[in-house]
């Protein structure tokens, strides 16, 4: 191999330990990822086909759905495929694409980027909502609501087209990457000696920089919610009902986040394997199922929504 490697595909070496359990791995797999997109589809189309839901709240809901369906796609169909191959090669087009895919769509490389994004403009609606319910809908126009969405979008795919580019034009001395998929900072880690990641971790200090910011916008906005709803029982059944589901995916997407950066910072070679490829691959695991199941049974509204359909369709 040159050293320099003009190779132009990767070896995902993360399913060495797959190869005698792959097929019950698979079935599970499978499974798992229907459900995934069974309940994610399905609120987006009960949000999307149902004018009530039509409102701020709903839409931002509608697009953290979205935000998961794009970001399982970018793993599961690939690992799916792999499972049943002997062959764990993606080219580098495809890992790269892989990579942005994964850093854009879910955490570190992914959703503290987009779902942070979306889960801060949610915060924001809440706030308006709850701390300013005089100014909410006179701020939250339409032209608002599609610029908050675009912004909870665009920013990540910006960030981290630029990531992902940085990291293409490196000479890379190594093929093998020791997880099931293709992330960022895997394909940074095989750059070669004498080759220049100034850039790529400027970037990436940049990136942190700018979604903890976001993380202290949350933080704040929960501050004055809570100030105003101790007031008053009618804010604090908003806040329960509207707020606590938004807490709950939050805490919970902030768990996998500060997991994954402790893993990423110390990186043990001395765990088994199949547990290194769950702690890599959690992001596209827990979030996905967890934020549609948190919604659809604690907000009144989809809840009835959806008992609606199920006592329809038993008559």
């Amino acid at each position: 191999m040159d050293n320099q490697s003009n190779e132009r595909s990767f070896i995902l070496s993360g399913f060495n330990e797959t190869m005698n359990f792959r097929v019950p791995l698979f079935s599970v797999t499978l499974l798992y990822y229907c459900v995934i997109l069974f309940f994610n589809i399905s609120l987006v189309l009960l949000i999307v086909l149902d004018e009530s839901l039509h409102e701020p709240m709903y839409i931002f809901l509608s697009s953290l759905c979205i935000n998961a369906l794009y970001g399982t796609t970018g793993f599961y169909p690939k690992f799916l495929s792999d499972l049943l191959s002997s062959s764990h090669r993606i080219s580098y087009e495809g890992c790269l694409l892989q990579a942005f895919i994964m850093y854009s769509s879910f955490i570190m490389y992914s959703s503290v980027c987009c779902n942070s994004s979306i889960l801060a403009v949610m915060a924001f609606d809440r706030y308006l909502a709850i701390c300013r319910p005089l100014h909410y809908h006179s701020f939250m126009t339409k032209r608002r609501l599609s610029q908050l969405v675009c912004f909870s979008w665009l920013t990540p795919f910006c960030i981290f087209a630029i990531n992902v580019l940085l990291t293409a034009r490196l000479k890379l001395c190594g093929t093998k990457i020791q997880r099931v998929l293709c992330l960022n900072w895997l394909i940074v880690k095989l750059a070669c000696p004498e080759a220049d990641t100034f850039s790529n971790n400027i970037t990436a200090y940049a990136t942190v920089i700018i979604y903890v910011s976001h993380g202290f916008f949350i933080i704040w906005t929960y501050t004055h919610l809570i100030k105003t709803c101790a007031k008053s029982r009618e804010d604090r059944a908003k806040f329960m009902q509207t707020c606590v589901p938004h807490l709950t995916s939050l805490i919970t997407f902030l768990s996998v986040v500060v997991f994954q950066f402790v893993y990423m910072r110390f990186d043990s070679t001395d765990l088994p394997q199949s547990l290194q490829n769950f702690i890599a691959t959690e992001f596209v695991i827990i979030p996905p199922l967890m934020n549609p199941l948190i919604y659809g049974f604690k907000l009144t509204k989809i809840r009835n929504r959806i008992l609606g359909l199920v006592c329809f369709k038993r008559k």
